[in-house]
């Protein structure tokens, strides 16, 4: 079953028993005056409206490129995600709203044992449901599908609060209704603006996952004319779409077609193990002889009085030109990248006056 399918199928189990639950504790709230109750019925009818907003999302994300949309649209399962945040956040607001009412003007439910029931059953079905739900969407990457079952999750233990509630005003005869719906309602708010906080940055691009670019980069290196993978960068056109490109350090005296059959190979394996297409980029090694050597050991001694440079690639001496070339990985905490950059070509310069020297500041995109 492909993953569309699956999001779909999981979306409309989700649907199916949050509506169930919506129906028993709504008519149970109402009949028992419970405003923690009824809050609950709100807050899974939000998951169910959030399951159908997945569905739609998941049709739409689908659409084959076109002309307009070369990459596709996948992204458009971000947006899925962001309209279900705030679903659940004005939900949220509307549920403190009440709850504060509740807490200056308290009303006493009355709690029937059919009333406790249902609570506790919801609890051990939202429970299982969100674990169930969670899960799927990790196995398949879906964010919307991991926001559904961290929602249903957290419904779990606002269920489980309601309980509380329930047994206080039995036993101790105290109405903490407000409190508890207040409480409910917190925990809804925090949930949308985790949602609202996890998609953005998918939107607007974060940094690489440090174990997946360290195993992209030790999958290169394991080629035997690979001396180096350098510069990784990823870019998320949707859960299952991502294009990104790396550029490989490689001997210089290689020829234009043992290059071409090497960069096909690395392009099918990173394709082939991670789903990834990447383009890729050479960095010609010619150090091998003693004045090169001498120079590039020379600029990695001046480097080590710069804490903040991270990392030294892509050097390059041209000897027939007087051109030496080399990028500086500099922190993101660095004051002034481009001082840095300066007094480290200013350096090696004094050192070896007859070239000319041109250093690329590169951003961390990736450990």
């Amino acid at each position: 079953m492909d993953r569309d399918k699956i999001i779909i199928k999981t979306s409309f189990k989700g649907i199916g028993v949050n509506i169930v639950l919506v129906v028993f504790k709504a008519i149970v709230g109402f009949i028992v005056n419970s405003i923690a109750i009824v809050l609950d019925a709100v807050n899974n009818l939000t998951d169910a409206i959030s399951s159908i907003v997945t569905i739609i999302g998941t049709k739409l994300a689908g659409k084959a490129p076109d002309k307009e949309h070369p990459y596709g649209h996948g992204r458009i399962e971000y947006f899925a995600s962001i309209i279900i945040a705030f679903i659940i956040m004005f939900a949220g607001i509307m549920a403190l709203k009440e709850s504060i009412e509740k807490i200056i003007n308290p009303v006493k439910a009355d709690y029937s044992p059919a009333s406790i029931i249902i609570v506790v059953v919801a609890i051990f079905v939202k429970f299982f449901l969100g674990k169930y739900v969670k899960k799927t969407g990790e196995n398949i990457n879906s964010q919307s599908l991991i926001a559904s079952g961290t929602d249903a999750l957290f419904d779990s233990v606002i269920s489980l609060g309601t309980l509380i509630a329930a047994m206080v005003s039995i036993f101790l005869h105290i109405s903490i209704e407000g409190i508890i719906g207040a409480i409910i309602s917190i925990v809804i708010l925090k949930s949308s603006i985790e949602i609202l906080k996890t998609t953005t940055n998918s939107i607007i691009g974060y940094r690489i996952d440090k174990d997946l670019a360290n195993k992209i980069k030790a999958r290169i290196n394991e080629f035997e004319e690979v001396k180096g993978a350098y510069d990784l960068i990823l870019h998320d056109y949707g859960p299952t779409k991502i294009i990104g490109s790396v550029h490989i350090q490689i001997p210089d005296e290689m020829t234009a077609k043992q290059i071409d059959s090497l960069t096909r190979k690395i392009r099918a394996v990173i394709y082939s193990e991670f789903g990834i297409i990447v383009t890729i980029g050479i960095y010609a090694d010619n150090v091998s002889d003693e004045e090169s050597s001498n120079i590039k050991q020379a600029l990695e001694e001046i480097i080590k009085d710069y804490p903040e440079v991270l990392q030294l690639h892509g050097f390059y001496v041209d000897k027939e030109t007087k051109f030496i070339s080399f990028d500086l990985i500099i922190g993101y905490d660095a004051e002034n990248p481009k001082k840095i950059r300066d007094e480290i070509v200013n350096k090696i310069k004094e050192k070896y006056p007859d070239y000319k020297y041109y250093a690329i500041i590169d951003n961390d995109f990736s450990d």
